[in-house]
């Protein structure tokens, strides 16, 4: 099995895990009182879910889909969960985890974006 074909599955768990979590950070941010983290941290996780699930969908068609899906979901991983630290644990995963995990992001739809020219990958046989 390729790296590229572990993406795969990958993609659409971390998709799922993103999906449930960020309904899930909605509710606690709003019955918790305190939004601030939990509630950019579902804003978050609900934005890019569908997006993995999209790269999951067209995996076959958009060449740059294992490279932005990789991106994305790491990055809102890092992201979301250094909020939910700073929420309930007082303090970051790591120095410049929420940057980081948003320079992911930010470099995942730049991988998309860039798809646009790498044409569509040939029909497999």
């Amino acid at each position: 099995m390729s790296i590229g074909a572990a993406i795969r599955p990958a993609t659409l768990f971390i998709a799922g895990i993103l999906g449930g979590g960020g309904v899930a950070l909605a509710a606690a941010a709003t019955h918790g009182g305190d939004t601030h983290f939990l509630g950019a941290a579902s804003t978050m996780s609900l934005a890019h879910a569908p997006a993995l699930l999209a790269l999951y969908a067209g995996y076959d068609r958009i060449r740059t889909a294992p490279i932005a899906a990789v991106l994305l979901g790491l990055g809102t991983l890092i992201f979301a969960g250094d909020l939910i630290n700073r929420h309930f644990g007082g303090g970051s995963l790591f120095p410049m985890a929420a940057p980081t995990g948003g320079m992911g992001m930010i470099a995942g739809w730049v991988v998309i974006a860039l798809g646009a020219f790498f044409g569509t990958s040939p029909a497999k046989a």
